[in-house]
């Protein structure tokens, strides 16, 4: 990872400085940009009350960037401060999962190790919780292994980067595969003065720093991620009247983003495929409904239907268990359309296996092998009679479960074509055949070809 510039190092004082020395609680704070703009859920509200006064004393965040559901799941705070958010969030993961909080300033690291066990007596039981001395920017070099976390969570700390690619450069190297940065920070919706962003308080305060919306989200999508989605918003205000004259008229929000690293980014089936997602209210907290963005919300047992790229977003993510998924596609039969069903596991199988087609024939063909070449085999074998170049070749029989599905890349033949509204009903079902027993058995060995 590349190094920090030294001409970044102002920033990193200014921010140690205010966080550690100037601020001593959220009373001294001159805008409510470090401050909760909405209500959190009841169970968060409740393991919140239980956190040492030491902690929710500094805490300076803008929302409530902690998703439920996550027993278990390893999770990574970013600039964890006084440790707050790490401490609800290692209630919530539990004795088998596991909270890792950052953070560069000295006096707020004292606060968050200092507590930990009088927070164990209050769980009834020693959190998996650990804060570690770095930057945000550097999450290897502060100890964070790759593809090590389920979940980045991060309150409003981003926008205090000087080099905000490369935070979430670090992120993505850090995720597992369905992993996801579920974080809140600051934007702005016009360019600030350069005077305005060196201000040492509107910088502290994640003022100086606050993003165009537009920007972020195109640092995400060029790093991997699939399309951000909008949880939550809210309007900043700027209370001291020496600071409003140096932003004029410009408008800060806190916005919640969720960010999901699945397995090959934005994934669409080829087609016309409709997708229908059933909540199953599994999530503790969200038994009703589940929010995941302004534009999905999902009732409980209630058939929805969403575009594919929400379906891939959840079906290879970190929330697939919590949810179920009916894909149609439309196919050629006798000249006539018709629509082909395609339920649970398969369907996620298939929309990887669409996608490594896309890829392939991306690249070029390489001589002596059938085109189109894939990218990781480097070349493919002699040509097959149908039209679909090489059928997937299974790994050994004692691949690890699930691992046939994203091995169908490198596994040395091409992947087939997609089912798209002009594919014949008698290959369609002869491919879904295929994508049924890759599904079924996840031996990846011979039975399931």
């Amino acid at each position: 990872m590349a190094s920090l510039e030294n001409s970044d190092s102002q920033v990193y004082t200014s921010v140690k400085d205010y966080y550690g020395k100037v601020l001593q609680s959220s009373k001294d704070l001159k805008t409510s940009a470090c401050t909760t703009g909405s209500r959190p859920n009841p169970i968060l509200r409740n393991i919140i009350s239980k956190v040492p006064d030491a902690v929710n004393d500094k805490f300076y965040g803008c929302g409530n960037p902690i998703p439920l559901g996550i027993s278990g799941k390893d999770v990574l705070d970013l600039g964890s401060g006084s440790g707050r958010d790490c401490y609800v969030a290692a209630a919530l993961v539990g004795p088998q999962g596991s909270v890792t909080g950052i953070d560069m300033t000295d006096e707020q690291l004292q606060t968050a190790r200092e507590n930990i066990d009088a927070f164990g007596q209050t769980l009834g039981y020693q959190p998996n919780l650990k804060f570690l001395t770095g930057y945000i920017e550097m999450l290897q070099d502060a100890g964070v292994a790759k593809e090590s976390k389920d979940i980045c969570i991060s309150n409003c700390v981003i926008n205090l980067s000087p080099n905000k690619r490369l935070v979430l450069e670090g992120v993505y190297q850090a995720l597992r595969s369905g992993g996801e940065l579920y974080f809140s920070d600051v934007y702005a919706d016009a360019q600030l003065s350069d005077e305005a962003r060196a201000h040492d308080v509107l910088l502290g305060e994640c003022i100086g720093g606050a993003l165009f919306t537009q920007e972020f989200e195109k640092i995400a999508h060029d790093i991997g991620f699939a399309t951000p989605r909008v949880l939550a918003i809210s309007h900043i205000e700027v209370h001291d009247e020496e600071l409003k004259a140096l932003v004029n008229d410009t408008k800060f929000f806190s916005i919640t983003y969720r960010l999901f690293k699945t397995p090959q980014g934005d994934i669409r089936p080829g087609g016309n495929a409709l997708v229908s997602v059933t909540y199953n209210g599994a999530i503790e907290g969200h038994e009703e409904e589940y929010v995941l963005d302004v534009n999905n919300v999902f009732k409980r047992n209630v058939p929805t239907v969403v575009g594919a790229e929400t379906a891939c977003v959840l079906s290879l993510s970190w929330l697939e268990k919590y949810f179920t998924f009916d894909y149609d596609f439309e196919v050629k039969q006798d000249g006539a359309t018709e629509k082909m069903n395609v339920s649970g596991e398969v369907a996620s199988t298939l929309v990887l296996m669409q996608k490594a087609y896309e890829e392939s024939i991306e690249s070029e063909p390489s001589a002596g092998c059938c085109p189109p070449k894939t990218k990781s085999s480097g070349c493919c074998p002699p040509k097959a009679k149908s039209s679909d170049c090489c059928p997937p070749k299974p790994a050994s029989d004692n691949a690890s479960a699930g691992s046939c599905l994203p091995k169908i890349k490198s596994s040395g033949c091409c992947p087939p074509k997609p089912i798209t509204a002009d594919t014949p009903k008698a290959e369609a079902t002869g491919k879904l055949e295929i994508l049924n027993a890759f599904s079924k058995d996840k031996c990846c060995g011979k039975k399931c070809c």
